[in-house]
């Protein structure tokens, strides 16, 4: 898959232990919407997905990861590379550990019906929502979004990056 960009924070010693976490992206574009997560405690807008589990393919994680994170099943053979983001950066949870997430999209089509979601309790915590938006307001929303957690911070500045992109793909 191509890199899109990468995020290197470069803030750790490269002695440092690397944690992996790859995680899978719908990108589930709706007439001039987008379908994505939003934060309704924290006020900004991720594209849904997550964790690749050990032994599961990046689809499957997808699927299972939309599914759960907003209700959407997405349909296998709509599935679609866009590209993948690099984000490495220290740890907040562990000292002396790199965190290093390889975040790979996919366009993709879900069916038109909404189940509930299976929040994890982080989630829950940060109130996430099924949101089908414009892409210029979750761009700007996230662009004015600011956070002590600098976990967060980039978090929200890839997803930012990652819209924009999806903008200009879907203009051209």
């Amino acid at each position: 898959m191509k890199e899109l960009f990468s995020i290197d924070l470069n803030d750790y010693e490269h002695n440092y232990i690397v944690y992996k976490r790859p995680s899978a992206r719908g990108i589930i574009l709706s007439g001039d919407k987008i379908a994505l997560v939003y934060s309704k405690k924290e006020k900004y807008y991720k594209f849904p997905g997550g964790g690749i589990k050990e032994n599961e393919d990046m689809h499957t994680a997808l699927i299972r990861e939309v599914r759960e994170e907003v209700g959407l099943t997405v349909i296998p053979e709509s599935i679609i590379e866009f590209g993948s983001v690099m984000r490495r950066q220290k740890s907040n949870y562990s000292p002396d550990t790199i965190f290093e997430q390889e975040n790979f999209y996919f366009l993709c089509k879900a069916e038109k019906y909404v189940s509930d979601q299976e929040l994890d309790d982080y989630e829950k915590d940060a109130e996430f929502v099924l949101r089908f938006v414009n892409i210029e307001d979750a761009i700007k929303t996230n662009r004015n979004y600011h956070s002590d957690d600098l976990f967060n911070e980039i978090m929200i500045k890839r997803e930012e990056k990652v819209l924009q992109l999806v903008k200009d793909y879907n203009a051209g």
